[in-house]
């Protein structure tokens, strides 16, 4: 059985891209359990590697795997397979970064004052200010797959 191609020709910017984007999550996933095995924080400018056992543990794991399906679905960039880890790991990182934005939501809705159950508008705000897991920091990198996965399907259906 032949090879199925995604895309008629491979793309240069495209496997670059992509690659840098796997060495990135591979990283960040690596800092993830580094940080978390060692019991360590570790903030840096707008970053921040969460330390706790599931998050980072998990977390870690997670980003880890990610950033190894980016790098293992470069090897031959316009095979359908491969293509399709790509968009796997692109899918890991949003799973991981909604939990991240859903756990920010959550946190910012009950007030620290013990006299009020609900935050004030400011308060809500001032819980979505940096810093950010490395899979939030990396979500809208991780949204160019869409752009690919939109021109497999033009591809598709003109031939």
């Amino acid at each position: 059985m032949g090879k199925q191609l995604a895309f008629k020709k491979k793309s240069l910017t495209y496997t670059v891209y992509f690659t840098l984007l796997g060495l990135t999550a591979f990283g960040a996933g690596a800092a993830d359990l580094i940080v978390t095995i060692s019991s360590s924080t570790c903030s840096f400018g707008f970053v921040e590697i969460p330390s706790d056992g599931f998050r980072g543990g998990w977390g870690g794991l997670v980003m880890l795997f990610a950033g190894i399906f980016y790098l293992s679905g470069i090897r031959d960039a316009n095979e359908i397979h491969q293509f399709a880890r790509v968009v796997l790991a692109s899918v890991l990182v949003w799973v991981l970064a909604g939990t991240d934005l859903f756990s920010m939501v959550a946190r910012s809705i009950p007030s620290p004052d013990a006299g009020r159950w609900l935050n004030t508008p400011q308060g809500i705000l001032q819980a979505f200010a940096p810093p950010y897991t490395p899979a939030v920091v990396l979500l809208p990198f991780t949204l160019v797959i869409v752009r690919y996965i939109r021109s497999y399907h033009r591809e598709k259906d003109a031939a």
